[in-house]
């Protein structure tokens, strides 16, 4: 293949919720599986620099990259898709280019210009376009445009696409359009294509023609549709796609192979198809078939603060459905607003759960009612999986109920407290990947096959790591399989107690790095607990 790097955008068009990142995803794992190389991007936008200050409530979870980006939860899509691990160039947001801006003007860097939208503005989002290509050198980098065509937030983006293209050429960008078929009425079943056509005239107004179109459909598409498209918009009916709605998010990319889009995508791009080359089936589709066949489900109980948006848990889904699928079995998530929960309907609400997950989160609220499920799972020995702030409460919940310690807490929830079991590390939030050490004998170090080091992703503040404190759990029964170390801090990474059928938790954050057949480890050893007798 040729040494530049081949560009594909993806815009959206009429709506938002098209489901751009599953589109961006599915492309990138075809071309995966056909042996080449790619990175993707996605420029949101917001005016946050990042996720990090967002309500998960509005926004879903933040996905941290390897390198320690807070990004946006499609990161952790296109990561799942492929099996690639994405970088801090990966997600680019409105915030992030003008502070860059307002940075170099500040350094005097515009030599006296007046700083304007365009080109200024313009020129740093190419500029975040030619860092990505210098930085991976991938065969293929594909961009998703968040935001609809026609948001006013959206306008400088399209303009310096619009100026990428003129400058990279055309032989080396694509131009996709996702666009929704309309149905106005469930009973005769017509398809508008109007909506789509002015989306296109739209994009085409500001300077961007679409090569290919995706069409969104919950219905079948007869081929008058494609033909009536390419009537009035001049896109050969041989570059429309069908996306239809699909139950398990992981088939997309097969549809999208049967239609043969790689193959117009390597057409469009002059290069050659090699089937030696092509391994979609053999490493996607079968494995599709397989999940597809698979009868058995297990009902997990998700205790969490965010679960009025299920976005909010996004890699705890996925890594719990991509471990549930190597074991054979279906996972149905059991969804419980911990703030509501009341100790009397305990029993009704865990009666048919195979286990209890405890997710990360950030705040007091629904704390108290958390500690409660945790100590109930822990008397009855209900398999149980704290991830991050979930450890931090299997510590505070032992410390209470099994030690008997008075007034112990977490200084986030109560600075004053007697006993402050879980603390401030440092201050900052920590991201990067910081080591962690796993003592030999334990369940952490047969779930990582033996490694007395392992590396994952972190998104945390607090921990907990008073020599006092890890001392007394310890010496009380509870097992402390690992710890990790910030400065001169070294606090708790893992916790178990073999005694129990599954009672694990890690202040890591393992979800974020499970990929397409190959689960995390300890998501693997979960599930695996749950359907073992």
């Amino acid at each position: 293949m040729s040494k530049t790097t081949k560009v594909i955008f993806i815009f959206g068009g009429v709506y938002s919720s098209l489901g751009k990142g599953i589109t961006v995803s599915s492309i990138g794992r075809i071309l995966v599986s056909l042996n080449y190389s790619v990175s993707i991007m996605k420029f949101d936008p917001y005016l946050n620099v990042d996720p990090q200050n967002m309500s998960p409530k509005q926004h879903g979870e933040v996905f941290v990259t390897g390198d320690g980006a807070q990004t946006d939860l499609d990161i952790g899509n296109y990561e799942r898709f492929t099996g690639k691990n994405l970088n801090k160039y990966s997600n680019v947001t409105s915030g992030k280019i003008y502070i860059d801006i307002i940075s170099k003007e500040r350094h005097g860097l515009y030599n006296g210009q007046t700083v304007q939208a365009i080109p200024h503005v313009t020129d740093e989002i190419k500029e975040k376009i030619f860092n990505m290509i210098k930085f991976e050198k991938s065969d293929f980098l594909i961009v998703e445009i968040g935001g609809t065509i026609g948001d006013s937030e959206s306008i400088l983006f399209i303009e310096a696409i619009s100026q990428f293209v003129h400058e990279y050429g055309k032989n080396n960008s694509l131009v996709c359009l996702l666009s929704p078929l309309v149905s106005l009425s469930s009973t005769s079943g017509e398809l508008k294509t109007k909506p789509t056509q002015h989306a296109i005239n739209q994009l085409r107004s500001m300077g961007i023609f679409p090569d290919f179109l995706i069409l969104r459909s919950a219905c079948k598409v007869n081929s008058d549709v494609y033909e009536k498209i390419n009537l009035n918009s001049h896109i050969s009916a041989d570059n429309i796609f069908i996306s239809p709605n699909v139950n398990l998010i992981y088939e997309l990319p097969c549809h999208f192979y049967k239609q043969n889009l790689h193959l117009q995508i390597l057409k469009y791009f002059g290069i050659k198809y090699n089937k030696n080359n092509d391994h979609f089936i053999k490493d996607w589709s079968i494995y599709i078939q397989k999940i597809k066949q698979i009868k058995k489900t297990i009902k997990i109980a998700l205790v969490g603060k965010y679960t009025s948006l299920h976005d909010a848990y996004m890699s705890i889904i996925q890594s719990l459905n991509l471990a549930g699928y190597v074991n054979g079995v279906k996972i149905n998530i059991e969804w419980i607003e911990a703030e509501k929960l009341q100790n009397k309907n305990f029993k009704a609400k865990f009666k048919n759960c195979s286990g209890i997950i405890i997710p990360g989160g950030f705040g007091i609220r629904g704390i108290e009612q958390i500690i409660s499920v945790i100590k109930y799972a822990r008397e009855k020995n209900i398999p149980l999986f704290g991830v991050c702030l979930g450890m931090q409460l299997m510590c505070i919940e032992y410390a209470r109920n099994v030690l008997k310690l008075k007034n112990v807490n977490s200084t986030e929830f109560d600075k004053k407290c007697a006993n402050p079991i879980v603390d401030l590390i440092n201050g900052d939030l920590i991201l990067s990947m910081v080591k962690t050490n796993i003592k030999k004998n334990t369940i952490a170090f047969k779930i990582y096959k033996s490694k007395l080091n392992i590396n994952e992703r972190r998104r945390h503040r607090y921990g907990v790591w008073s020599d006092k404190y890890k001392k007394l759990l310890a010496n009380g029964g509870l097992t402390i399989s690992a710890e990790a170390k910030v400065g001169n801090k070294s606090f708790i990474d893992f916790i178990e107690m073999k005694k129990m059928k599954c009672y694990i938790g890690c202040q890591t954050h393992p979800e974020l790095s499970s990929k397409f057949n190959d689960p995390n480890p300890i998501f693997n050893y979960f599930v695996k607990c749950l359907i073992s007798k």
